[in-house]
C-alpha cells in the first residue's frame, strides 16, 4: 500500500531525541547521565502534564553541545519522517533552551540549518526552520533573541510560541511577531491546548498569527470556531501529545472528528515524538483505529497539511497531486 504523503508542520526537533541517540551523544561529549540505560530513560517519559514533560525535555537536551549533534538530532528525524511518507516539514527549535546552556545560537541553528538545507536532495523532504520562543520567559528576552537571529541572518522562515502555556497569554509576545511580520517571518503560536479559547483568539487577533498549533479547546468557543471556518485558520492538532499530556484522557475522547465533521483547516502531527509514544504516521493510525477514518478522510487531513505550509505555489500543487493521486488509488479494487 503506498503511503499517504503528507506535511509535518508541529514538531519540536529536540522532541525527536531518543533515548538511544541521548546517550550516544551524552558518550561523545563525554556527559554522564542521571540514568542507568536506554530502557530506564524510556521509563521517565510517563508524563501527568505539560510540565512534568517539559522537565524532563529540557534535561534530556543538555546532550547537545555542537553542531555535529544538532546535525545528527535532525538527519535522524528526516530519515525516519521520509521513511513514514513526510513530503514537507516545518521544523521547531528552541534557541532560547540552548543559549541558557551556553549553546549558542550559532551552534544550534547552523546544526539544524545544514541538514534542512540538502534535504529535499537527499531525502525528497522540503523543510524549513522556525524559532519557536518560550513563553515562560519573559517577552523582553525573546525580543532580544529574535533581533539576534535577524541579524545573524538567520536561515528561517517564521517564529513560533511554545512550552508552558497556562498563565502566559498570547498577548505578552505583541512586540516580538510585529518585529517578526515586519521582517517578513511567517507567524505561528501554541494555543488552546491547554490555554482557553481566548488565547486562541490572542494568538489571531494580537500575534496575527498565521497557523495555530494545537488549538483543540477552540470547540469551546462556538464564535471562535466560526471565525476558524471563515478564514480557513490552520490547527496542527497532535493527538498522541495531547493524550499523554492529559489535555484528553484518552484517544477516543480527542475532538478531531468533530473539527472534521466541522470542516475545521486540521492537520495530523507528532509534536515531540520521542516523548509521546509515537512519529506522525503513529498518530494517523491511532485516530485512524480510533475513528475509522476513511480514505477520503485522511486524504483531507493530508491535503489540509500541505495548504496549511509556508510553500510556494509550485511545491505546493505537486504534494496536493501525490494526495489526490493516493486517495485515488485507496479506491481502486485489489486485483490479487
Amino acid at each position: 500500500m503506498p503511503l499517504l504523503p503528507c506535511a509535518e508542520l508541529h514538531l519540536h526537533i529536540e522532541g525527536t531525541l531518543e533515548p538511544d541517540l541521548v546517550f550516544a551523544l551524552a558518550a561523545r561529549n563525554g556527559i554522564t547521565l542521571p540514568y542507568a540505560d536506554t530502557t530506564d530513560l524510556a521509563a521517565r517519559y510517563a508524563f501527568t502534564d505539560l510540565q512534568s514533560f517539559l522537565d524532563l525535555y529540557y534535561a534530556t537536551m543538555d546532550v547537545l553541545r555542537t553542531e555535529a549533534d544538532f546535525a545528527d538530532m535532525t538527519r535522524a528525524y528526516l530519515r525516519r519522517a521520509a521513511a513514514a511518507g513526510v513530503r514537507h516539514a516545518e521544523i521547531m527549535m528552541d534557541p532560547q533552551a540552548h543559549l541558557a546552556r551556553g549553546i549558542s545560537l550559532e551552534t544550534c541553528v547552523n546544526g539544524v540549518a545544514s541538514v534542512l538545507a540538502t534535504s529535499e536532495a537527499d531525502l525528497g523532504i522540503s523543510s524549513s526552520l522556525i524559532a519557536a520562543f518560550l513563553r515562560d520567559r519573559p517577552a523582553e528576552d525573546a525580543l532580544g533573541v529574535l533581533r539576534d537571529l535577524l541579524a545573524m541572518d538567520a536561515p528561517i522562515v517564521g517564529i513560533g510560541l511554545d512550552s508552558a502555556e497556562v498563565g502566559f497569554p498570547p498577548s505578552l509576545f505583541g512586540e516580538v511577531y510585529d518585529v517578526a511580520r515586519a521582517a517578513g517571518l511567517k507567524c505561528v503560536a501554541h494555543a488552546g491546548e491547554e490555554g482557553p479559547p481566548a488565547y486562541v483568539w490572542e494568538a489571531l487577533d494580537v500575534l496575527r498569527a498565521d497557523r495555530i498549533d494545537h488549538g483543540i479547546r477552540s470547540l469551546e468557543d462556538g464564535t471562535l470556531v466560526a471565525r476558524l471556518l471563515a478564514d480557513r485558520v490552520p490547527l496542527t492538532v497532535c493527538p498522541l501529545s495531547n493524550v499523554r499530556l492529559r489535555a484528553v484522557g484518552t484517544i477516543g475522547d480527542h475532538p478531531l472528528p468533530r473539527m472534521l465533521e466541522l470542516g475545521l483547516n486540521v492537520s495530523i502531527n507528532s509534536d515531540d515524538p520521542a516523548y509521546f509514544g509515537g512519529y506522525v504516521e503513529d498518530n494517523f493510525a491511532a485516530v485512524t483505529k480510533a475513528f475509522g477514518l476513511s480514505p477520503d478522510e485522511l486524504a483531507t487531513l493530508a491535503a489540509n497539511s500541505f495548504r496549511s505550509a509556508f510553500l510556494d505555489d509550485e511545491r505546493r500543487a505537486v504534494l496536493l497531486a501525490e494526495v489526490e493521486s493516493w486517495r485515488v488509488s485507496q479506491h481502486r479494487p485489489n486485483l490479487q
